[in-house]
């Protein structure tokens, strides 16, 4: 009878090891489920820059060499690492391998590889006869990371190692959290036998974070120290060690799954599980997903470097998407440090992604400002800035009111839904009465206040304000129109009408062939000039010293009191009069060829007396050069947007295109895959307003889309660069309709093929007057009607085909 139960008792433990080898054998790895996906590898040079894991819930910053060092200046050092907003989770961890008693730590890697949704890391410097590879990525919609570390045995012969994962918490609040009463206190780590894996809670809060893989660990213990990683603040250790036998020749896997809650111990203890059972299948999701991302608005273009970027800046964007059910999920402004909500940032972003069919996240985007404005303000004020735990830092600039009366118009041209638009038509009600009942003190409908430029004295009237003031009134028109309230749209177009004429007339500075950056006095211009040639002066910008003094003498000979407009710090906002499109022609074209003074080979300048003499054709890196950050002498890659879509509005596609190929020279300049925010390797390595200054360009204007969905309508003006003689752009939806575009073009021909699910959407096609002779549409010829500076013809049906003659 005992030996019986012995001989029981050996099966059992025997059936046991099998099938856990079995499991571990069978097991989808992420490098096999990863295997033909689209990736671009990093260079040696940027290791030890940042990357991103990305998820709407939780992600994950490093740097490329696989370390966690301490980063970001918006909470000092704390920006890395794992987040699950509001909270932090862990500041990083350390992976060690011990073979033939030597020891290394896992913080060096010799490459990285970046997947749109996914990443990995190669260590070999070090390891003897073993490549180690570490892969990870975050699930949608669950508050947890996989981390998959392979171990690659390059010998002949069987080898044994000792894998230790020791992981470093802090379990923080976000940025403002004292204001909602998120008061941090030291971690405690508890061993949870049932997950194989540690559980971590803040001693004062219901916070959580958990770590364990599904193989039972060898050893574990807390509160050690490895690799002399010691990051700040009140988290604690805890390490997994386990040993792992590599056949000769073959690969052995190990993942680790951390998970996080901000509500209960349970939630955290549920994600660890379903993540870890589900890893592949949640990994194949998001793999679809993503292919479905690349396949909505799809282009091809000669220009590969060009289509590939515009690809991947969609996935940029995705990598920002917010999700805190408490407020909402919204798009975050840019990774590392502003992993938040913003008015502007979202206003430029959320056109780009309408105008690439991701209506569900634009919608949800706007639900977050709309909830979080009407909380902190009530009155039609837009907030700038709110942290993920809905605390309110920037109340609103001025500018960002007009801006999502301009969004909300924008995103209903390409949806014609009418209960969005009676959503939200009554807080851009608000916003232009708050606009200029409480910031326009001299009644001339210039608001006062600061605008895009956060420069000390911007805040008189801001040209950047007065046009997109301009923009918000003339698209309210519209929508008043469209809500069935014809003299609340004459009233606001009136206003618009009046203020395109005063800004052209008031801001214009014919001496400098350029919009003013403001109107005030002479005595706020001096004051700013003063400040103006300091900062010249200190970044040894003797041509802006120069000029600037000029420009202070010449104020104060003038010897008036009176307001007028001033260029001082050529700052980009002076191009949104042709941004917007309501500069008169002549004025536009001189103040786009002032602005192509104040570029560099990566975009435009942020403040045009930045500009040095070598900007026209320096190339090299601008990180590191400040030891604080600052954007001081930045080049952006929204005031190089604006400056595309301004040329386009006045018919120079190929000055466009110049734009979009020197933004593109920042991409995967550091982070393989992305753009950052200052061109090409400086602050935030993922910007959402990038998606802005690729889509509306190629979308809207060069491919010519612009659809008035209510009316089931789309207006056809295309205008390609001459460098393009073949272009395509699929999957382009616009209300209930799909569409196709495809081009072909010669010196003397254009031809244009239009396929769309709807049938009975009409087609206006328009081009300017003078461009075209001899229309054949469907193999008919056609005699288009002249419309101010166009001429049109209005096709429909679910296949347009259009051949032009080049006068």
């Amino acid at each position: 009878m005992i030996s019986g139960c012995r001989v029981f008792a050996i099966f059992l433990l025997s059936l046991f090891f099998f099938q856990c080898q079995k499991k571990a054998e069978d097991r989808q790895t992420i490098q096999s489920l990863l295997s033909g996906v689209a990736h671009i590898d990093g260079k040696s040079t940027y290791l030890n820059t940042p990357y991103i894991t990305a998820g709407d819930r939780v992600y994950m910053v490093g740097t490329q060499d696989g370390a966690f060092p301490e980063l970001g200046w918006h909470v000092t050092g704390e920006m890395g690492g794992i987040w699950d907003h509001p909270i932090k989770l862990m500041d990083g961890f350390v992976a060690t391998v011990t073979s033939d008693q030597q020891q290394v730590c896992l913080m060096k890697a010799d490459t990285f590889t970046n997947f749109p949704f996914a990443n990995r890391h190669v260590f070999r410097s070090g390891l003897k006869d073993l490549v180690v590879e570490r892969w990870q990525f975050v699930p949608d919609g669950k508050e947890a990371v996989v981390v998959e570390f392979a171990f690659t045995n390059t010998s002949k012969e069987d080898k044994k190692i000792e894998f230790g994962f020791t992981g470093y918490s802090d379990l923080r609040p976000v940025w403002l959290g004292e204001r909602t009463n998120m008061i941090d206190a030291q971690d405690v780590a508890t061993w949870d036998a049932a997950s194989k894996g540690w559980m971590v809670k803040d001693s004062l809060n219901e916070w959580y974070v958990m770590f364990s893989s599904d193989t039972e660990p060898e050893k574990h213990a807390k509160g050690a120290v490895y690799c002399d990683y010691k990051p700040k603040g009140k988290g604690t250790t805890a390490t997994l060690s386990y040993s792992i036998d590599i056949k000769a020749g073959s690969t052995v896997s190990l993942p680790i799954t951390v998970s996080g809650s901000y509500e209960s111990s349970g939630k955290a203890s549920e994600t660890l599980a379903e993540v870890q059972r589900d890893a592949p299948q949640l990994l194949n999701a998001k793999k679809q997903r993503y292919e479905m991302l690349s396949d909505k608005v799809k282009l091809t273009i000669p220009d590969k470097e060009l289509e590939q970027a515009f690809t991947w800046v969609k996935f940029n964007t995705d990598w920002l998407v917010r999700d805190v059910p408490a407020i909402g999920r919204g798009l975050s402004a840019g990774a590392p440090d502003y992993p938040w909500w913003f008015g502007a940032d979202s206003e430029y972003a959320l056109k780009g992604l309408i105008a690439t069919g991701q209506k569900e996240l634009v919608y949800n985007a706007i639900e977050v400002l709309y909830k979080l404005s009407e909380k902190a303000n009530g009155n039609g004020r837009i907030i700038h800035e709110a942290s993920t735990n809905g605390a309110v830092f920037n109340p609103g600039n001025i500018n960002e009111a007009p801006q999502f009366a301009s969004l909300i118009a924008f995103v209903y041209a390409w949806t014609g839904d009418k209960a969005f638009l009676k959503k939200y038509f009554p807080v851009i009600k608000k916003g232009l009465e708050w606009l200029l009942k409480e910031n326009d003190k001299d009644g001339n409908l210039l608001p006062d206040g600061f605008g895009m430029m956060e420069i000390h004295g911007m805040n008189s009237e801001m040209i950047d304000v007065a046009s997109y003031t301009q923009k918000a009134f003339a698209d309210a028109s519209y929508l008043a129109e469209q809500m069935g309230d014809k003299a609340l749209a004459a009233q606001y177009k009136t206003i618009a009408d009046k203020l395109k004429v005063q800004i052209n007339k008031d801001f214009w500075v014919p001496e400098s062939n350029s919009f003013a950056d403001f109107i005030g006095t002479p005595a706020q211009a001096i004051g700013l000039i003063n400040d103006a040639i300091v900062r010249a002066d200190t970044l040894k910008k003797p041509w802006a010293v120069a000029e600037l003094q000029a420009a202070k003498s010449a104020t104060v000979r003038a010897g008036t009191t009176q307001k007028k407009g001033f260029v001082v710090h050529h700052n980009w906002v002076v191009n949104t009069p042709m941004e917007t499109g309501i500069a008169d022609s002549a004025k536009a074209l001189a103040a786009l060829n002032t602005a192509s003074k104040f570029i560099n080979p990566f975009g435009a300048f942020v403040t045009g007396i930045d500009r040095d003499e070598s900007a026209g054709k320096d190339e090299r890196s601008v990180a590191g050069n400040n030891k604080v950050f600052t954007y001081t002498g930045a080049v952006m890659t929204l005031p190089t947007g604006v400056l595309a879509i301004a040329e386009n509005n006045y018919g120079r596609p190929d000055r466009a295109l110049d734009y979009l190929k020197r933004m593109t020279k920042s991409f995967s300049f550091a982070l393989p895959g992305s753009i950052y925010e200052v061109s090409p390797d400086y602050g935030m390595m993922a910007q959402a307003w990038n998606i802005y200054s690729y889509a509306v360009p190629i979308v809207q204007q060069f491919f010519g889309i612009q659809p008035n969905a209510s009316m089931e309508m789309v207006r056809f003006q295309p205008q390609m660069p001459t460098q393009w003689k073949e272009a395509k752009l699929e999957n382009v939806a616009a209300g209930d309709n799909e569409l196709d575009i495809t081009y072909k073009g010669s010196s003397n021909s254009e031809t244009w093929e239009i396929t769309q699910t709807k049938a009975n959407w009409k087609i206006l096609i328009a081009f300017p007057s003078g461009t075209f002779k001899n229309w054949r549409i469907n193999g008919k010829n056609v005699e288009p009607k002249k419309e101010g500076a166009f001429e049109v013809v209005e096709v429909s049906g679910k296949n347009v085909s259009l051949l032009v003659d080049r006068l």
